[in-house]
């Protein structure tokens, strides 16, 4: 059954490639690249494709979906590029989708949005709001298949101008159950040598964007630990073994694996953001349940066992026991988001093209975590934020039940999306000399 569906994989892939490689030598109209990314913009405000836009992002901020639960959201990306004319292919990590546009040849570059939702109940009360009693789409993730989409119709109406192949990355499950990471393990990066990612993000000014060279964004851990002792009355605490004193210890003691074990100048956080004991004033209870997460761009492994450590044997000193998760409800951890130096010229020297070069904000590190952060480790990458920020209205960070996306943004990201693609192909096919990688029709 294995070898069958890798053959039956390997032919829809050389199938879609095939038909992309076909319909670019079938064109007959000519261009230069370079001209393109500075109309892209322009295009992507024209009211047809900016109402286009809003109404997918609107339709999949009504209908959230959680992690690798996305069907709907998937159906309506597939819908979509089925009437773009984009081939693609899925399922990819459950309902992700992976569409090809361009010559289906090298150079590969590709473009990723997230799609999934988060458990939040939304706040915000509007004509769109979520559906969905306690899902939401708290994080953008909506607006950036929105703009992913945008990108795909802008590329795919100047295909004939691509200099190789576009790989449009739709991902499932970014929040926190690592679906980049499935998504590389079915292939998603086959034949590609660079990938770029952008978020929407509250902290920046609409139509400018932000980033930065080398590490973008922390790794992320969680942990959960249950602290049990013996209960009782609370009148006679001595017949008792204590789990809230030894929960209180560890908490205390976990601020000092930062302010005492770390180097000032390496940032890291442990965060203990949950407690839960006991449900009666007179009554010590038999446990203790404490979580939180982690934040680190170095030495993320070491941290983890300290923390470990730390709330074993702080709860051993106080006669208790406890067991610790790393990986509650699933979760896995990311490595730090780093992005490549080079790629990161090459963004900023297009917003610059694109949006004028004061649009461009220099990023600090953020202690937020992103499952990009797999793409990026496994290839070249990029990852950078958008801004829709507006000084006449106000916008909620990320992952808040009051979030909104302003959609006046909506075309800037289609824009960066697909100028950063042509500008990227077409650096890479004029350095390219005889190191360049086999392309798909060439492993037959």
């Amino acid at each position: 059954m294995a070898i069958l569906n890798n053959l039956l994989l390997f032919t829809l892939t050389f199938q879609l490639l095939f038909s992309l490689h076909v319909s670019s030598e079938s064109s007959h109209t000519t261009g230069d690249a370079s001209q393109f990314p500075k109309k892209f913009l322009e295009l992507a405000k024209t009211p047809g494709v900016v109402d286009w836009m809003v109404r997918i992002r609107r339709k999949i901020h009504e209908n959230p979906e959680l992690g690798y639960q996305e069907f709907e959201t998937s159906k309506l990306i597939r819908s979509e590029l089925d009437i773009i004319g984009v081939k693609y292919r899925y399922p990819v990590a459950v309902t992700g989708v992976i569409g090809y546009i361009g010559t289906g040849e090298p150079p590969f570059v590709a473009l990723r949005a997230d799609m999934d939702a988060l458990t939040m109940q939304e706040g915000v009360e509007w004509e769109h709001k979520s559906k969905v009693a306690g899902k939401m789409h708290a994080c953008g993730h909506d607006g950036h298949v929105a703009m992913l989409l945008g990108a795909a119709k802008l590329l795919q109406q100047h295909r004939h101008v691509l200099q190789g192949t576009v790989v449009l990355i739709f991902q499932p499950a970014e929040e926190g159950l690592g679906g980049a990471k499935k998504m590389i393990e079915e292939g998603a990066l086959k034949l590609v040598e660079a990938i770029f990612g952008i978020h929407l993000t509250n902290r920046v000014p609409l139509g400018n964007a932000s980033s930065r060279p080398g590490s973008m964004l922390a790794g992320t851990s969680f942990f959960e630990a249950v602290i049990t002792g013996k209960g009782g009355h609370a009148a006679i605490p001595q017949h008792t073994v204590d789990p809230v004193i030894a929960a209180s210890s560890v908490v205390l003691s976990l601020q000092h694996l930062v302010s005492r074990e770390t180097d000032p100048l390496d940032s890291k956080v442990v965060t203990v953001s949950k407690v839960n004991g006991g449900n009666a004033f007179n009554v010590i209870p038999d446990s203790v349940t404490i979580g939180g997460t982690l934040r680190a761009f170095t030495s993320f492994s070491q941290l983890e066992q300290r923390v470990k450590e730390v709330i074993t044997k702080q709860a051993t000193v106080q006669r208790c026991n406890a067991s610790v998760n790393l990986r509650p409800n699933g979760k896995e951890p990311l490595p730090p988001t780093v992005n490549d130096v080079g790629l990161y010229k090459q963004f900023k020297n297009m917003v610059g093209d694109l949006l004028g070069e004061e649009s461009f904000v220099e990023a600090s590190p953020i202690m937020g975590g992103e499952d990009f952060s797999y793409f990026a480790e496994a290839i070249p990458g990029h990852f950078a934020f958008l801004g829709m920020q507006d000084e006449s209205k106000s916008y909620a960070s990320a992952h808040s039940s009051l979030y909104r996306v302003n959609e006046d943004a909506l075309p800037y990201g289609a824009a960066v999306h697909a100028s950063m693609a042509v500008q990227y192909l077409k650096d890479k096919k004029a350095s390219k000399g005889s190191d360049t990688p086999k392309g798909f029709h060439d492993e037959l």
